[in-house]
């Protein structure tokens, strides 16, 4: 095989946020929008990235990569490849021309997405045998250390894992999954994603903030990770600093959030975890303090609209608020938000309807 074409999903977490890098638990879904990389096998060494929605064309030598030599979306393309070449497998150059439809700056993964298309391009076109849990390590590495982003591996794992019609019920300590089936429709019921519009973006700091802060608290209380806490109240009263304190409130309670949702979907409880959804957003405003008025007001709205649980979903700071609505009150529920977000001066949202997509796959 010297060319083809690979797809690559974004990804709503259904509630589990910011607890994949404490070794927790996370609960997400593949979504229809994907990033799709065209690719061929270039002889003399060279990596050619393009992309339909930039017009910029990047070409670096493959041997070359290191982080830094690359800067701007196309790191997350050379940064597959580096990674990939550090963890001993032989690729040598290709031509990629990215184009997809994973909204960016939403808090949807477009990055991730993006990881993986490049990484199942690479390792078909040079033959490669990697596991997909393995591949997920390989990009969440290209985040890291090439890019420069601190991301868990939930976004990665829900690119490459997810199943149609299920969620990714996923151990970040050990990798483990169960595919949660998710199928709304026979319920009557759907997932509106919101797209706040306000803007998203991780770089600068706040993200890598929260994670050292967690990690911090970790150590503090010699513990392997914040989800080996067992009393939280004795571990709050182990801990001085009250920021502190909140971070590590939240990670422990969004764990035992995404496990009670499990259980409940497990029993077809499907309107059951709405309360937990919105119990999440809450720690997420309160605790870990990654809202901003935009999501804020977006719950607000779509808890007053009738949903029956609603979150913000992403890193926070921005993007996209999920919402377990009745089938037929998709409409209801955006005039509702874009209602809210006219009286105080909002550029209106966007929204569409998630269904649980596969993951990444070759198209051609």
């Amino acid at each position: 095989m010297t060319s083809g074409q690979w797809a690559a999903p974004g990804r709503v977490n259904l509630i589990g946020e910011h607890t994949d890098y404490t070794d927790g638990f996370v609960l997400p879904l593949a979504l229809p929008q994907r990033a799709v990389a065209t690719a061929s096998t270039r002889d003399d060494g060279l990596l050619r990235i393009a992309s339909e929605q930039e017009p910029e064309t990047v070409e670096t030598e493959v041997a070359k990569l290191a982080p830094g030599a690359v800067e701007g979306w196309a790191s997350y393309v050379a940064g597959v490849v580096w990674s990939l070449r550090e963890a001993g497998h032989e690729v040598g150059g290709m031509d990629l021309t990215i184009d997809g439809n994973v909204p960016l700056g939403a808090g949807l993964s477009s990055s991730a997405a993006l990881e993986c298309a490049t990484a199942l391009a690479a390792v078909d076109l040079y033959a490669l045998t990697i596991e997909r849990p393995t591949l997920a390590r390989i990009a969440q590495r290209a985040e890291n250390d090439f890019v420069c982003v601190p991301c868990g591996i939930m976004d990665q794992s829900a690119s490459l894992l997810c199943a149609e019609d299920n969620l990714l019920f996923l151990d970040t300590r050990d990798l483990s999954t169960e595919q949660v089936p998710f199928k709304l429709a026979a319920e009557s019921l759907a997932l509106l994603v919101i797209d706040t519009k306000a803007p998203h973006a991780l770089v600068d700091g706040e993200y890598a903030a929260r994670r050292r802060t967690c990690e911090e608290a970790t150590a503090v209380l010699g513990l392997p990770a914040l989800r080996d806490v067992t009393d939280l109240d004795a571990a709050l009263a182990a801990l001085d600093d009250e920021i502190m304190r909140k971070r590590v409130r939240h990670v422990v309670t969004e764990n035992a959030r995404v496990l009670e949702t499990v259980d409940l979907l497990r029993a077809g409880r499907v309107r059951d975890i709405g309360p937990l959804m919105t119990a999440s957003h809450e720690s997420l405003r309160t605790d870990f303090e990654v809202t901003v008025p935009e999501l804020d007001v977006a719950v607000e709205a779509a808890l007053a609209a009738g949903a029956y649980g609603a979150r913000m979903t992403g890193g926070g700071f921005g993007g996209c608020v999920i919402a377990l609505i009745d089938a037929s009150a998709d409409s209801d529920v955006l005039a509702a938000v874009t209602r809210a977000y006219g009286e105080r001066g909002f550029t209106a949202p966007t929204s569409f309807v998630a269904t649980a997509s596969a993951g990444a796959h070759r198209l051609a």
